[in-house]
């Protein structure tokens, strides 16, 4: 290849994008260049095959032409019919064509609707359908059948009768069955027994007429007489209108429209984006999913930041299937450890080099009242896809052989992360689970986005509300705690305060505004300490929590460790020491103030009893450049000094044992603090001079 063909291959590679027309997914890849380069048609052969695609439409202009080269592998997309609607030609597999009358943007805008009419629909029953299908007994009641329909939020469930289907049962069936009082009669009695039922083969045309047609709002899908998913008036809906939406997010009202796909392939993604051990990684995980019949899926932030384009190794994986066992024969097969919680069907995959991976199996979560823990049961992917909190947080990445790189949707998490939006799945959500009011803002903080109008709304409702009152505080510290290790928490801690959740923690912290100072000065204080590169561990969010609280009294403190169920370890830094600290700090202020330098003796005695935690807080709130200084003296030169004596050198220069040994080797302490001794011999000389001669007889 020539230097030109490559650039352009490169170009058409960075541009080219997915549409999803009729469920069948066609590439469309664009460049334009001032000079003629030949061999286009080999360059298009070139990129199907390294991007191993089934149908790829290209259009590059060159001059004052624009040339068209398409390819496919798939009947449903005839090329040649395509490019005949811009005077091109050929046939169902290779076409091409020249167009002078149109511009690249206008060709472009014209192929979506030219898709539409020219490609073959794909979707079948088995693209639809959900899976495992929830149901009832034909013996349950319909107060039982009401529980479960509120408890999954459905409207329709099968009735199954000796293992046999006998029925559907809806919502409004039940609602008014219990309306009238039939709350304690079997579902038997009022399910509906006429129903039409569904192969996984069968088209989407055939799915309209029985749900719209036959107004059926629930479709049971059988293999080989087994129950194999249901598909709901909801699901064929959502597949109707996501092929295509109205294109005014710019504010234009002309008509146009945009293919958005429901799912994609995003393999080329994969490769660009993650390190190569990464990649394998994923790669060999689909493999024994493979062998083992089971569907496996990236989920989460690690998907999200993919798309972000944004670093995020943190890889959970969940398995439609026993997740215990996957992870079991992956760690068997690539020499790994597997940490597993059957009680939760989790584990925990850890590599040789200390790298883990969290598996699950994919499930569903219900909440039994507001705020209470979930109760969990196996699901299918787009169960467990709707327990999460936002929908930028619900795609999945599918790593199977032929799935391999397939993005999966359904809940507009895509549109979101365009849009960057932070927005809940359904409106109970911070009912449910308030402590996700303080992820809504840690992501949207994190990410620069905005919480949707009506996100934000259920938000201060729920605060309004109290629900933040029925969770643990263990739970709401662990959110905080979060927060204050971000790498900026201080936005997130004014958003805190703007939507009255702060509150919640003490009433005292609504004006936090006042501590921003306090939270730029930790943070320079922090980013000062990791620059000395001393080896000690610091808990950056226990700093941040310091400032958070800096303007309580010592009872608003304990009132806050008791109601976040802080425990021990953490209270004594954030009660004890905190309280200390300020002590000592007034001291050293005073000490300041009437002009005199400490010396380096009295600030290790000032300092030495505290936390590095504390020491940051403490420099962030010494409010004067001085005492700063003295505070970063201890770090530098004063932290973890000792004398070179000890009390067995006391013992064997003839000083008999006792408290007094303190007293000596606290002086030794001083004098090399001081700079009065330096060598052993220093320290041996002033023993014998200061305390030696002074010892009683024994």
């Amino acid at each position: 290849m020539t230097p030109d063909q490559v650039a352009l291959l490169h170009e058409l590679i960075k541009n080219r994008t997915v549409l999803n027309v009729n469920g069948v997914d066609v590439s469309i890849a664009h460049a334009s260049l001032d000079h003629f380069v030949v061999d286009l048609a080999v360059l298009v052969h070139k990129l199907k095959d390294m991007e191993n695609l089934q149908a790829l439409l290209v259009a590059v202009r060159m001059g004052d032409r624009v040339f068209l080269v398409g390819r496919s592998r798939l009947p449903e997309v005839h090329v040649g019919e395509i490019f005949a609607e811009f005077g091109g030609g050929g046939h169902a597999f290779a076409a091409s064509g020249t167009v002078r009358d149109l511009t690249m943007v206008q060709i472009l805008e014209r192929l979506p609707d030219v898709l539409r009419r020219h490609v073959n629909p794909l979707w079948e029953a088995r693209h639809l359908m959900s899976s495992p299908v929830k149901s009832v007994n034909a013996s349950d009641t319909i107060g039982d059948v009401r529980k479960t329909l509120t408890r999954y939020n459905i409207n329709s469930l099968p009735v199954m009768d000796d293992g046999e289907m006998a029925g559907i049962i809806t919502r409004q069936v039940a609602d008014k069955a219990a309306h009238h009082g039939l709350g304690k009669i079997p579902v038997r009695e009022y399910m509906s027994r006429e129903f039409a039922s569904v192969t996984p083969d069968a088209s989407v045309e055939s799915l309209k007429e029985l749900i719209v047609g036959n107004n059926q709002r629930f479709v049971p899908v059988f293999e080989e007489g087994r129950l194999a998913g249901a598909i709901t008036r909801t699901d064929l809906l959502r597949h109707m209108v996501a092929g295509v939406r109205a294109n005014h997010r710019q504010g234009a009202g002309n008509g146009n429209s945009e293919l958005i796909p429901r799912k994609r392939s995003v393999a080329r993604l994969l490769r660009d984006q993650l390190p190569p051990p990464i990649l394998k990684m994923l790669q060999d995980m689909g493999q024994v999913g493979d062998a083992l019949g089971m569907n496996i899926f990236a989920v989460g932030g690690f998907v999200r930041d993919l798309l972000l384009r944004q670093e995020n190794l943190d890889v959970d994986i969940v398995v439609e299937g026993e997740g215990i066992a996957f992870a079991t024969e992956y760690a068997k097969q690539h020499e790994c450890r597997v940490r597993a919680h059957r009680k939760f069907g989790t584990a925990v995959i850890i590599f040789p080099d200390g790298f883990k991976v969290d598996v699950a199996s994919t499930r569903m979560e219900y909440y039994l009242e507001p705020g209470a823990l979930p109760t969990v049961e196996h699901a299918s992917i787009k169960l467990d896809l709707y327990r999460r909190d936002f929908t930028i947080n619900t795609l999945a990445l599918a790593i199977n052989g032929e799935h391999y790189g397939d993005l999966h949707d359904f809940f507009g998490g895509q549109r979101d992360l365009e849009e960057r939006a932070i927005r809940v799945l359904h409106n109970l959500s911070f009912v449910e689970d308030p402590t996700r009011m303080f992820r809504a803002i840690r992501f949207e903080q994190r990410l620069g986005f905005h919480m949707g109008v009506h996100t934000e709304q259920l938000l201060r409702s729920a605060v309004r509300m109290g629900f933040l009152d029925k969770v643990g505080g263990g739970r709401v510290f662990n959110e905080l705690v979060l927060i204050f290790m971000e790498a900026d928490p201080l936005p997130a801690v004014l958003r805190m305060a703007e939507l009255d959740l702060l509150k919640y923690i003490h009433p005292s912290l609504a004006g936090i505004k006042k501590a921003r100072p306090l939270f730029e000065a930790a943070s320079q204080a922090l980013h000062w300490h990791a620059l000395l590169y001393t080896g000690e561990t610091c808990r950056r969010w226990l700093v941040y929590f310091l400032c958070l609280t800096a303007s309580l009294d010592r009872d608003a403190i304990e009132g806050v460790c008791s109601r976040l169920s802080i425990t021990a370890r953490y209270r004594m830094v954030v009660a004890q020491e905190r309280e200390e600290s300020h002590r000592v700090l007034q001291d050293i202020h005073r000490y300041r103030s009437r002009g005199r330098t400490p010396r380096a003796s009295q600030v290790y005695r000032w300092l030495t009893p505290f936390s590095t935690e504390t020491l940051l807080y403490l420099m962030a709130s010494a409010g004067h450049e001085e005492v700063r200084r003295w505070i970063s003296q201890y770090f530098t030169r004063l932290a973890g000094a000792s004398s070179i004596l000890t009390g067995s050198d006391l013992k064997r220069m003839g000083l008999p044992p006792g408290p007094r040994y303190r007293e000596i080797l606290d002086g030794l302490l001083d004098a090399r603090l001081n700079g009065k001794v330096v060598t052993r011999e220093d320290e041996v000389a002033l023993v014998k001079k200061r305390f030696l001669r002074s010892a009683p007889k024994t």
